[in-house]
């Protein structure tokens, strides 16, 4: 997979190695090149787009006589942050590939000294490589070097301060992520999405094993087999659950479990998706992209001190003779007798018994934290638009996990809010019968029903066997729920916009960033 790799450029003659040159700046000239800066300033005079639009001009003392000029704006605002600078490079980016740029470097000027804006330059190349992905399909078709002929991006760093080797892991995780979420559904159908698992972390340091026997899977994840029975009878169809796991060197300090949802294709089920709005759900398997893309980014950096263990059930929601419906109740892997609501609130019984897994061997494990990852809920994208949604049980809450990690993708251009697990969360899912003992949802989608985002974690918690293990139990396991179905693509067309891979950047800079 190959993908841009950045070059810290530290010296003018490193500079000479490069074809263009693109300037992000709050400000009109470049304090870095005394020559460019009047030669832009001189420019200025005659074309009034300078400063205040991205602007690309012949200069024989930029690299290769080509200058992108990208203004990140007006940053004086409050809500101005260090996206300024990424979405201007990303703009940049495209103008120099489209010059025919093969080899940009990015200058940064005017970041604020500030600890906001410490990741600056290191956002701008991130924000550069999002908008230089293509499709797997295409690059399959047409090829990687005619779609994707930008191979290296220098990054003009005189301080020496950006960790080049840091951001190669983080793209490689990012880059397997975006090939896993944005791929249609039978590249990518549940047995595909395993092997291109398997292929991604060949004799790397994380394990893969694949389940893929019947028999199993209704035996040790019932949900989930109960939402892939009606893909059963298609053998290229069929549901797999994907176990990663790192352990790096030395004693380990941290456990970070994982599981993330990859419903390959959703058609909504039984309740099935009307009005057109099956389009783009071939991404719903966003979440358990962005935590293998995850566990890349780890078998790259191979840290010391922690574990990391992640399992990712591999789905497609059909529909047909055999598919599961409304009503039926079903015995989870903690015993938990769930009552189905909807069958298009599938991603939640597809984690539920993995996440009860990760509960039971949490109990072994060294400072464990449990997270779901998914695009789970309409709700999260219109209560946050685009940004991840973080919600914690009790344990977490006190760790501040959510918080944390929507502080550190603040700082790394992949930002989230927290959300609150309530009362009322646990009032929509609890059984109305002696027959059951939780409802998986309300029998509507979930933008029609007040914090339709936050009761999930609710049933998650509950039908996984957690909601024993809260701030004041014998055992207390600190576990967050993260939804991106707000910010797992780009602008919110699920079936044309790039994905994001998010969360990955700001768990990376939780538990990885030194």
């Amino acid at each position: 997979m190959a993908f841009p790799v950045p070059v810290a450029v530290t010296t003018a003659a490193q500079m000479e190695e490069f074809d263009s040159l693109i300037i992000v700046s709050t400000n009109i000239g470049c304090q870095y090149n005394d020559q460019l800066d009047k030669q832009i300033k001189e420019f200025a005079k005659t074309d009034l787009r300078i400063g205040a639009e991205i602007v690309y001009l012949h200069c024989n003392d930029a690299p290769g006589g080509r200058l992108i000029l990208s203004p990140a704006g007006d940053l004086s605002k409050d809500f101005a942050d260090v996206r300024n600078f990424g979405d201007a490079a990303k703009k940049a980016i495209e103008v120099a590939k489209n010059a025919g740029s093969i080899k940009p470097a990015i200058l940064l000027e005017g970041a604020p000294q500030l600890p906001e804006y410490q990741n600056a330059l290191s956002v701008a190349y991130l924000s550069s490589c999002q908008a230089l992905w293509k499709p797997l399909e295409a690059r399959e078709v047409i090829g990687e070097s005619k779609l994707e002929p930008i191979k290296q991006i220098g990054l003009v760093d005189v301080d020496d301060k950006v960790d080049c080797q840091y951001l190669t892991a983080l793209e490689s995780g990012r880059r397997l992520a975006r090939d896993l979420c944005g791929t249609e559904p039978e590249r990518m159908a549940p047995p595909k999405f395993a092997e291109y698992c398997e292929q991604a972390f060949e004799g790397s340091k994380v394990s893969v094993t694949v389940e893929s026997s019947k028999d199993t899977l209704e035996n040790e994840y019932p949900l989930l087999a109960a939402v892939a029975r009606a893909s059963q009878s298609v053998t290229r169809h069929q549901p797999r659950v994907i176990h990663l796991t790192y352990e790096g060197e030395g004693p380990i300090e941290q456990t970070v479990m994982l599981v993330g949802k990859a419903v390959t294709y959703d058609t909504g089920g039984a309740d099935l998706k009307v009005g057109g709005h099956m389009a783009g759900m071939s991404r719903d398997k966003g979440g358990a992209a962005a935590v293998a893309g995850f566990m890349q980014t780890l078998a790259k950096l191979q840290p010391k001190g922690i574990k990391v263990v992640a399992g990712i059930g591999a789905v497609r929601n059909s529909i047909g003779a055999d598919a599961y419906v409304a009503d039926e109740i079903i015995t989870a892997h903690s015993g938990k007798r769930v009552r189905i609501g909807n069958t298009d609130a599938e991603g939640r019984l597809v984690m539920c018994d993995l996440l009860s897994h990760m509960r039971a061997n949490a109990k072994n494990e060294t400072n464990p934290q449990l997270f779901t990852v998914a695009t789970l809920t309409g709700h999260a994208a219109l209560t946050a638009g685009p940004y991840t949604l973080y919600v914690d049980n009790g344990p977490s809450r006190q760790n501040r996990t959510g918080a944390v990690l929507a502080e550190v993708g603040d700082l790394w251009g992949d930002c989230g809010e927290t959300s609150r697990s309530r009362k009322e969360d646990w009032n929509i899912i609890k059984n109305r019968s002696e027959a059951d003992d939780v409802l998986s949802s309300n029998n509507g989608p979930s933008v029609s029903v007040a914090r339709g985002h936050q009761f999930p974690m609710a049933f998650l918690s509950l039908a996984a066997g957690l909601d024993d293990h809260g701030q004041y139990s014998d055992q207390p396991i600190p576990y967050c729920h993260i939804d991106i179905a707000g910010s797992g693509v780009e602008s919110g067309d699920w079936q044309h916009d790039k994905p994001t891979a998010a969360p990955l950047i700001a768990l990376a800079g939780k538990y990885l960033a030194k």
